[in-house]
């Protein structure tokens, strides 16, 4: 029986050969690596992943799905809101770096972007296929409308690379926006070090929060009242300011007391 597209689930299932085997070529999955892949749908992407990988751990929500996917060797299917999925314990069990793909579904892609970067340092890469606007402002640099609070949050912590585009009669149904593909690489230690992401989530939501307005507004409020006003530059925009002077003033500032 075919399977009906969930809305609540945001499921738009990959159905073009093409577009599948361009994104498996981009991931080169190799056998003996631990391939986690989120919202496998109806396998257009499991199918030839498992071939290159030998085994493959996926997340899927949908109990139907996931009863379908039980089905095929080679997987290790975890029927779960990726939200809540544990991905330090899976590189723990794996004994390796995760590789994370996957379709995300678009209207819980940033939270589930976020969730994942509490595990950026158990994970070799992240690929995955994204709302084209959405890869915009992942991997927008400083000075445009699109760079923003997303941007800072991951570019701290991965190298980000959008891949290429994918058009909308690519799926069924076909979404009502465009989508990209979207490479992500965790950053090494030492160049993260001293950032509390806590903190530095605070201090880029504060100045993101009236993008219009200079910095002295906004940002030079909340140092004052944490008493760690010094000799940044505030006679800026949010969108002006340089991840790396996002992690050097968030280091200055440290994790909040208690």
């Amino acid at each position: 029986m075919a399977h009906i597209p969930r809305k609540r689930f945001g499921q738009h299932f990959l159905a073009d050969e093409g577009v599948v085997a361009a994104i498996v070529a981009a991931i080169d999955p190799r056998p003996g690596e631990a391939l986690v892949e989120i919202g496998p749908g109806l396998g257009a992407m499991t199918g030839p992943l498992v071939e290159r990988c030998g085994r493959l751990t996926v997340i899927e929500l949908d109990r139907d799905l996931a009863a379908r996917l039980r089905r095929r060797p080679g997987l290790e299917v975890v029927e779960a809101d990726v939200l809540t999925v544990d991905f330090r314990a899976l590189a723990e069990a794996a004994g390796r770096p995760l590789r994370v793909v996957g379709n995300l579904p678009y209207n819980i892609s940033t939270p589930i972007l976020f969730h994942l970067l509490a595990a950026a340092d158990r994970v070799a890469d992240q690929t995955f296929m994204l709302q084209k606007e959405v890869v915009e402002r992942m991997a927008a640099a400083p000075g445009g409308k699109d760079y923003g609070r997303l941007s800072v949050m991951l570019q701290w912590r991965y190298a980000v690379e959008s891949l290429f585009e994918v058009p909308p009669e690519a799926f069924d149904p076909p979404p009502r926006v465009d989508s990209a593909i979207v490479r992500m690489d965790p950053l090494p230690a030492a160049q993260v070090a001293g950032i509390d992401a806590q903190r530095l989530g605070e201090l880029v939501g504060v100045a993101f929060s009236q993008r219009r307005k200079l910095l002295r507004h906004t940002l030079g409020r909340w140092l004052e009242a944490q008493g760690a006003a010094g000799d940044f530059d505030l006679q800026r925009r949010a969108e002006e300011v340089p991840v790396s002077e996002y992690l050097a003033l968030a280091r200055r500032v440290g994790p909040a007391a208690g």
